[in-house]
């Protein structure tokens, strides 16, 4: 007999499923749009949706997470802002036409280290196991493309994730190219289960990740279609459990972060 936490662990899963399709869907419309624009202007658009995550990761309109069952009426979560004011300064919605070259050391080490208003959150890069991703985000952090932006989203039903990495604070924002998947026979993902600590990248379908990317805080069930690059120290789970107890605007599992989670400042280094 199927438990209850099982039940719920399956309709997370399919919620997800169907919220990815939907993205996946949406995309093409977007370049068929582009498209046509492009024809008339003469123009090459060059644009490109990052994800949701989970649907987790991508804003598309809902107002639950995967798996979430809260009544409509519930009340948005009042706890308090525990973060500071963000720096001064504007985010720059950069685009580029194409994957940055090839640069990094696959054998190095990385860490990429977010400034936030919340506190510092250090990642220890897999530059192995994900190197084409790990290689734009040291060329994005150079470029200064995170550099003033929200964490636009955070789930605390079904996945438990903070989502990060879009300019436009949408959802729908991205850095003009997209990258294949990577490092998804993880043998961390073996149990469909993204484990705490992990930090993967958001998408809307197989190899179409941009910028986008999400931090886990609690074990979240999800299917290995989102690359997993980095893990997170235990002083940076500690800043991000933080932004996570103090829920999200919706009061319904998934929403904006009642935290002011602002990268001031993002940087990639090598060691």
């Amino acid at each position: 007999m199927v438990s209850q936490e099982q039940r719920r662990r399956q309709l997370a899963r399919e919620k997800f499923l169907r919220q990815q399709q939907r993205r996946t869907a949406a995309r093409r419309k977007a370049r068929m749009r582009n498209a046509v624009i492009a024809s008339v202007l003469g123009v090459v658009l060059v644009g490109s949706l990052a994800l949701y995550t989970t649907g987790t990761l991508r804003d598309d309109g809902e107002n639950t997470a995967a798996g979430a069952s809260a009544s409509p009426s519930a009340e948005p979560s009042k706890a308090p802002d525990p973060c500071e004011k963000p720096a001064e300064g504007k985010v720059e919605e950069l685009q580029f036409d194409k994957e940055p070259p090839m640069k990094i050391d696959e054998s190095a080490k990385y860490t990429m280290t977010l400034d936030t208003t919340c506190g510092e959150i250090s990642v220890a890069l897999d530059a192995k196991g994900a190197p084409h991703t790990v290689n734009s985000f040291e060329f994005l952090a150079g470029k200064g493309y995170f550099d003033h932006t929200k964490c636009h989203r955070l789930t605390t039903q079904g996945i438990y994730v903070l989502q990060c990495g879009d300019p436009t604070g949408t959802g729908s924002g991205g850095p003009g190219y997209e990258l294949k998947d990577e490092n998804l026979k993880s043998d961390a993902l073996k149990k469909d289960t993204y484990p705490t600590g992990t930090v993967a990248m958001a998408n809307a379908g197989p190899n179409t990740n941009g910028s986008q990317f999400f931090l886990v805080y609690q074990d979240s069930p999800l299917p290995p279609n989102y690359t997993p690059f980095g893990k997170l120290d235990d002083k940076s789970m500690a800043v991000l459990e933080k932004i996570a107890k103090a829920g999200e605007s919706t009061g319904m599992g998934d929403g904006a972060p009642n935290a002011t989670v602002v990268v001031d400042k993002a940087t990639v280094t090598k060691s």
